[in-house]
């Protein structure tokens, strides 16, 4: 099945990987900050750049600030933030967003956010006109909010971190239900980063199984390049992974990001190892005169006289091809040589009674 995600040139198939720089909060509220992420991710090959939209008021409750606690971000134990400023301070607004898919145009590279909200959702479609709505991980099991992100008639690419299969189905028939096929289907680990054993990248191939009519991605949170990589050669056709400018930058996910260079690694050897899969038909590519110079064909292990007859002694296997090939051995047992031949003579039908 193939997805149409702009008008021009993005489809996701089964074929080289559309690559997705997760800019996230990376930016770090800085728009500055983030056109330069915009033009490396450009330079780096990547196909798109993505945002994340959510505000103070949309991301956590109330309580959650009170708590001043977020994952292994404790802002009870810090005198520069609070987890509420530091929330807004990164969060983008309506026109940050508006003003960095513009700039994304005239760079010319896909441009996106994902929706933590109706309201946010709302604006990405209707104002930004975003090819594409990105479902978080958090959100799969939200099956009021996928409902309504889907009846946007947008193509979907859903995460899959922090859930079980039954939840997976559950969330991918929610989609379907509102008559919206175009769905892509990232595997996913939410942990920031993983150990390489809870990665486990064969969970493609059983997303691929259980979903045969649907592309299957993965959104990337390892460190360096071999894991993303790892997952095109199952198949993957589509790679999310965070991108910085400097893996020791102030924020959230800059050391889990890729840079411009590995990007660049990323970009380059997926495409080659797409094309290297190729078929599932075995065909030699090899043309015929390759084959010939590496295959043997049938010579004489001595000289022998005209009218002698070929003994199975006499035979030999030599480059190179394009005569007698080996499996033509019995056919020459017990044949007339119709001409005095030299040793290592290449056998032809010339040489034959």
């Amino acid at each position: 099945m193939n997805i149409k995600i702009t008008p021009t040139k993005t489809i996701f198939n089964y074929s080289k990987p559309y690559v997705i720089a997760e800019l996230g909060s990376n930016h770090n509220g800085d728009m500055e900050l983030a056109k330069k992420l915009i033009i490396e991710a450009k330079q780096s090959g990547a196909d798109c750049v993505k945002f994340q939209s959510w505000s103070k008021d949309t991301i956590f409750s109330r309580k959650k600030y009170e708590d001043n606690y977020f994952v292994a971000d404790d802002y009870r134990d810090r005198e520069d933030y609070t987890l509420e400023e530091i929330v807004d301070e990164y969060s983008i607004s309506e026109e940050e967003l508006l003003e960095m898919k513009h700039f994304a145009d005239q760079v010319g590279i896909d441009c996106t956010s994902t929706p933590f909200s109706k309201i946010e959702a709302d604006f990405l479609v209707d104002k930004m006109n975003t090819p594409f709505i990105k479902v978080a991980s958090m959100d799969l099991n939200n099956y009021p909010f996928l409902e309504y992100l889907s009846n946007k008639g947008k193509p979907m690419i859903v995460s899959t971190g922090l859930s079980e299969l039954y939840e997976i189905d559950r969330a991918i028939k929610t989609i379907e239900n509102t008559g919206n096929k175009q769905i892509v289907i990232l595997h996913c680990v939410a942990t920031y980063p993983p150990i390489d054993s809870d990665i486990n990248l064969n969970n493609i191939k059983t997303l691929m199984t259980t979903y045969p009519e649907y592309p299957i991605g993965f959104s990337d949170h390892s460190l360096g390049i071999a894991i993303p990589l790892a997952s095109v050669a199952l198949g993957a056709c589509l790679i999310e992974k965070h991108f910085t400018l400097d893996k020791n930058m102030e924020g959230w996910d800059h050391k889990v990001s890729a840079t411009k260079s590995e990007m660049q690694e990323i970009v380059e050897n997926s495409k080659r190892i797409s094309d290297a899969l190729g078929s599932f038909r075995i065909t030699a590519t090899e043309t015929e005169e390759k084959k010939r110079e590496f295959r043997r064909s049938i010579v004489l292990t001595r000289n022998i006289k005209e009218g002698e007859v070929l003994k199975e002694e006499d035979i030999d296997y030599k480059r190179p091809g394009g005569n007698f090939d080996p499996d033509m051995t019995e056919y020459l047992i017990g044949r007339i040589v119709n001409k005095d031949l030299n040793f290592d003579h290449i056998l032809t039908k010339n040489d034959l009674v």
